[in-house]
Order: C-alpha cells, then structure tokens, then sequence
C-alpha cells in the first residue's frame, strides 16, 4: 500500500468518526437508532457540530454537557445537551449503543436532586 494511500483511508476513517472531547473515544459518526450521531455512547458527552441535526455546519466545536432526559411522546428518550462554550441547547436522539448507566442518572437526577426539600411533601 502506498503512502497516500494508507492517507486516504486514514482521511476517510477519521470523517466517518469523531474523537470525544470528554473522554478521548474514537466515535462512530452512525449508530443503532440515528443517521447522524454527535454524542459519546460511552460518556454522553456531545460535540457542538450542527446547527441542525446533521448538518454539520456549526462553526463552535466545543463540548457539550449531558444536561438531562426527555422522553417523546412515542416514549423514545432524547438527550439534552448544553454547550460549555456558547451556552446551546440542543435535543439529541439516543441510540442504541448509548451507555445504559449515565442514561440511567441522568433520568433520576431530578429525584436525586430536588429544586426542593423533600422533607416538606410529609406536611402537605
């Protein structure tokens, strides 16, 4: 194999994938469930990438937090992510290879952290 060769497909492996900024994963742009991933199924860490979903045109590139779960009305759960750098939001579909654990605290971070005492409901 030739030199620009062994290039070419390096070139055309690293625009297939993305490496994690929180984590260091070599991540699959395509995963069960989406056409177009920009998040970690390890960390659920994200990459501002897009403007919208797929487009790839944001010019940031900065992290994005995992920020909380929401569940669509066809009960598929979508992550939210906020960018450290410009402050974004944006809803990321999951996918079937996402890490079971962080989507799993990140969905009862709200009853683990309530906005208020619980202490109080017993006097209602």
């Amino acid at each position: 194999m030739s030199r620009n060769t062994s290039r070419r497909a390096r070139t055309e492996a690293r625009a297939q994938s993305f490496r994690c900024l929180n984590c260091g994963l070599d991540v699959p742009m395509t995963a069960p469930g989406t056409s177009h991933r920009n998040h970690c199924p390890n960390c659920l860490w994200s990459r501002h990438l897009d403007d919208t979903p797929g487009d790839r045109a944001a010019d940031c590139g900065a992290r994005m937090e995992p920020l909380a779960i929401s569940v669509k009305g066809d009960g598929e759960w979508v992550l939210v992510h906020r960018c450290v750098h410009c402050g974004v939001l944006h809803a990321n579909r999951t996918a079937g290879d996402d890490n079971a654990l962080p989507l799993t605290r990140l969905a009862v971070r709200p009853l683990a952290q309530t906005p208020f005492p619980l202490e109080r409901l017993g006097a209602l």
